[in-house]
């Protein structure tokens, strides 16, 4: 339940939200004026921060509130009027959220970049307007809000203590000189003009203690504002009503208009605690009234069925045994109350603590049965340390044999088996479910002791020495072709990081290039054949332009072209035949003109999908030739078209 109205968040004024509306307005169409559909959503987010009453922030629903809560901003700020105000924000939210979705949608369609403008300050205009119509509500829910903030925080479920009775009777004086409120205190009536709280420990336990403002005796229509949030606290907080009185009647109101409007209010105290709380008593004290009026107090007492407490906040006399008294009447009050509350089963109100007892059912024994002790027990001898002949313990044992860490217990003995023999025997290990002891050969040891025999012999003989020389030779030689793999792998590794660093001069083809000679090297030192190798470089070494040139023009027609043309022309010739194509890749695979026309036809059907994607559609920017052409044509400086 919500006590605390410090939370809400200020609500902006009409100007506020257009001056942030056309901030935002400004900052998107400096970007791009495509961009101007978040305007609308930014506007939007931000009345519906203000209007959100299921927020945290947000302004209360009346409906959700404590009753006590309720009538209280009742009473304050007439609850019709702030539920108009509310409704006016909502409304103005839908209308709003309208605009923009409308709006969006128009957006989406535009032609041009000016249209997308016109568009946008259409929006905003018309959200302009809206806002500038809530100027009075926001107007009101501010101050509503700025009131709200500096009411007290008061906790309705809480143990509570409220002070009530004539004004200047003394209930501030009280209230300050039990807690730590800073309340208030002068000598004329309606000091206090709203609810104060104060907080004070006892027992270990949290206690709130309300001054009300003073009421006067007359009917609940002609009450003012002041008067009505009393009227609130005491009808509607579960507390120990505390009414004072002043007998010396020093506070302008006699000891039977105070009598009267305790009787007046007696209705909204009913199941309540109560108690008469006479004040001043170091001027004036009850034993000395006059005989009728002390008739007519004790009366209306003993009528009431309350309890009086005299005190004195000028001297603190009776102060503090007041509070505790009250306090400990509170505390076994609210006890009684959750005991007795609920219905038992015909549906009556009855007591709680009747209905859970007569759910439980106690059994109690109806033939008493005296303990049994065996005889050898009472004969048991009673153990004596020094005693010889006493029975022998486990730690007995144990300090005879040596002590801890010497002699372990022979935990064993004390397990209960079918046959007593079994106690020392080993415990079986088990192995997916089978003893593996049923899997072992009797004869084991016997044949490892023989194995054992015969590979020391055979080691003796020398059996074992010729392939021990030979696996040494062996690992050898495979340890060297390892170094010798470990080191090209670091070589090809460190070229393969030296041609990553951008850093560095760029090297020639020909640099670059590794020639025959060093391949043989590498391969004879590996241990490879390299004349197969040598034989088919050679073959092959013939160029790419000259044998393409003979394979065309023939042998003869290739020699005399050679003699004829010049040493530029001949290179020239040669990267233009390296720049051709091998073969023609649209007449590979083609058998004959048939196949070639079927293959053109199934290429244009595979085209067809993806040229009818590329059509233009009705989202697509266009400029169409009505258009102005100064709109899209040359560049122009900010500003240049804020005519329009």
């Amino acid at each position: 339940m919500k006590t605390t109205w410090k939370d809400i968040a200020p609500v902006p004024t009409s100007t506020e939200f257009l001056d942030v509306s056309a901030l935002y307005s400004n900052l998107y169409y400096r970007g791009s004026c495509l961009l101007t559909v978040p305007i609308v959503d930014r506007v939007v987010e931000d009345t519906a921060s203000t209007t959100n009453s299921d927020s945290k922030e947000g302004f209360p629903r009346l409906n959700d509130l404590h009753p006590f809560h309720k009538d209280l901003m009742n009473t304050l700020y007439d609850a019709d009027h702030f539920r108009i105000a509310l409704g006016q924000l909502a409304t103005a939210k839908s209308l709003i959220e309208s605009i923009a979705r409308d709006y969006v949608r128009l957006l989406k369609y535009a032609q041009s970049l000016y249209q997308c403008k016109q568009l946008k300050r259409a929006a905003l205009g018309r959200m302009a307007t809206l806002t500038r119509r809530l100027k009075d509500p926001l107007l009101y829910l501010d101050q509503v809000r700025q009131h709200l903030g500096r009411l007290p925080s008061i906790d309705p479920t809480a143990r509570t203590l409220l002070i009530c009775g004539f004004p200047n009777t003394g209930k501030s004086s009280f209230l300050k000189s039990i807690s730590r409120a800073d309340v208030e205190v002068m000598p004329y009536a309606f000091t206090t003009k709203s609810l104060f709280v104060g907080h004070f420990d006892y027992q270990y336990l949290r206690f709130q203690a309300i001054d009300t403002p003073g009421v006067l005796d007359h009917p609940l229509e002609e009450m003012n504002t002041i008067e009505m949030q009393s009227i609130t606290a005491i009808a509607h907080l579960r507390s120990a009503i505390l009414y004072f009185m002043d007998l010396s009647e020093q506070c302008g109101y006699s000891v039977k208009s105070q009598m009267q409007l305790f009787r007046s209010l007696k209705p909204l105290f009913a199941n309540k605690l109560l108690f008469i709380v006479i004040n001043k008593i170091d001027i004036l004290k009850r034993d000395q009234l006059d005989e009728a009026t002390a008739a007519e107090l004790d009366e209306l007492v003993s009528s009431a069925g309350v309890e009086i407490l005299e005190l004195s906040c000028n001297t603190t006399e009776g102060v503090q045994e007041a509070k505790n008294l009250v306090a400990d009447r509170l505390l076994a009050h609210r006890v009684s109350e959750k005991v007795n509350a609920g219905t038992n089963s015909s549906g009556v109100i009855g007591s709680r603590l009747a209905d859970v007892m007569a759910r439980i059912h106690v059994a109690q024994p109806t033939e008493v049965r005296e303990s049994f002790i065996p005889a050898a027990a009472l004969a048991k001898k009673k153990y004596d340390k020094d005693d010889p002949n006493r029975p022998m313990l486990a730690r007995d044992v144990e300090e005879a044999n040596g002590g801890a860490g010497v002699f372990n217990v022979d935990l064993q003995a004390d397990y209960l088996l079918a046959n007593p023999e079994w106690k020392h025997d080993r415990i079986p290990e088990l192995l997916d479910g089978k003893n593996i002891y049923d899997y072992v050969d009797p004869d084991i040891e016997a044949k490892l002791q023989a194995l054992e025999e015969e590979e020391e012999k055979l080691e003796a003989e020398g059996y074992y020495d010729s392939d021990e020389e030979i696996d040494d030779i062996e690992a050898a030689e495979v340890r060297r072709k390892a170094d010798q793999i470990r080191t090209k792998q670091a070589l090809i590794r460190n070229e393969s990081r030296m041609r990553r660093i951008k850093n560095r001069a760029a090297l020639p083809r020909s640099v670059i290039k590794k020639p025959l000679s060093q391949l043989e090297d590498s391969l004879d030192q590996l241990g490879v054949d390299t004349e197969e190798l040598q034989l088919r470089g050679r073959s092959q070494t013939t160029s790419r332009g000259r044998s393409m040139t003979r394979s065309r023009l023939g042998t003869e027609d290739s020699n005399a072209m050679d003699i004829d043309q010049t040493p530029r022309e001949r290179l020239r010739s040669k990267s233009r035949a390296r720049s051709q194509p091998a073969t023609n890749r649209r007449e590979d695979g083609v058998v004959d003109s048939t196949t070639r026309t079927k293959a053109e036809k199934q290429a244009k059907l595979a085209q067809r999908k993806m040229n009818r994607n590329a059509r233009q559609g009705e989202a697509d920017r266009h400029t169409t030739a009505s258009l102005a052409k100064h709109l899209f044509s040359g560049k122009r400086s900010i500003g240049k078209a804020s005519h329009r």
